[in-house]
């Protein structure tokens, strides 16, 4: 499980890179930072009921 939630986050902060590189893809970096930050709270809390 913690394999496709770091899966997930590498490929949000590529879209993240990408959408701030090309000016014309600003939203794009947008749509990736809601994803990183969705995925990584996901993760957190998956991680957290765990234990």
């Amino acid at each position: 499980m913690i394999g496709i939630v770091a899966v997930l986050l590498v490929i949000w902060l590529v879209f993240v890179v990408l959408g701030f590189v090309i000016k014309g893809l600003l939203w794009l970096a947008l749509i990736g930072v809601v994803l990183f930050v969705a995925t990584g709270v996901w993760g957190w809390l998956r991680g957290k009921s765990r234990t």
